[in-house]
């Protein structure tokens, strides 16, 4: 019979005890789905969902020196007082803030057949590493937002383009004039 050690038994438990207080990421809800009567672009067609995303305005703080009076120098060089000076710190907008308006399927379309093949999809470009629940959860969304990010979309609510180009949505082609 293995008898344990005292010190490694405490060290078992305090390993253990450091992997139960990992801090949990910190995931920001994503906005609700808005249909096109609520609140839409202008020009969206009737009965159709949309997604918003607003970027923050990014905002630089710049501290500047401001000469309030220049040295006093003689006339040999030396300075007899030095310039004066009032430090100013001063904010300006670099980057506005923005509000895209993106198509994304309606809920109803959203069954939970078309989630789990959006968790697929992900799955299978190494964006999504969850089971396949069936759910629109913050992994899920976490994985849909890592496949947008790259198009210029931030957000982890599914665009109707981005579900084109994973192919869970046809295309729709013009008809044909013939």
């Amino acid at each position: 019979m293995t008898r344990f050690k005292l010190p490694a038994l405490l060290a078992l438990f305090s390993v253990a005890a450091c992997n139960a207080s990992l801090p949990v990421p910190h995931l920001t809800p994503e906005p609700q789905v808005t249909r096109s009567y609520e609140q839409a672009p202008p020009g969206a067609a009737p009965g159709t969902c949309w997604g918003k995303h607003t970027s923050p305005a990014v905002i630089e703080t710049v501290t500047v020196q401001i000469m309030l009076q220049p040295a006093q120098i003689n006339s040999d060089g030396a300075i007899l007082a030095p310039a004066i000076y009032k430090t100013e710190t001063q904010q300006r907008i670099v980057k506005e803030r923005r509000d895209t308006w993106f198509e994304t399927p309606c809920p109803e379309e959203q069954s939970p057949e078309f989630i789990a093949s959006v968790q697929r999809a992900l799955a299978a470009r190494g964006l999504y590493r969850g089971s396949i629940s069936a759910q629109m959860d913050a992994p899920t969304r976490a994985a849909i937002r890592r496949y947008q990010q790259p198009q210029g979309l931030d957000s982890g609510i599914l665009s109707t383009a981005a579900a084109r180009k994973l192919g869970l949505i046809a295309i729709q082609r013009p008809a044909d004039p013939s």
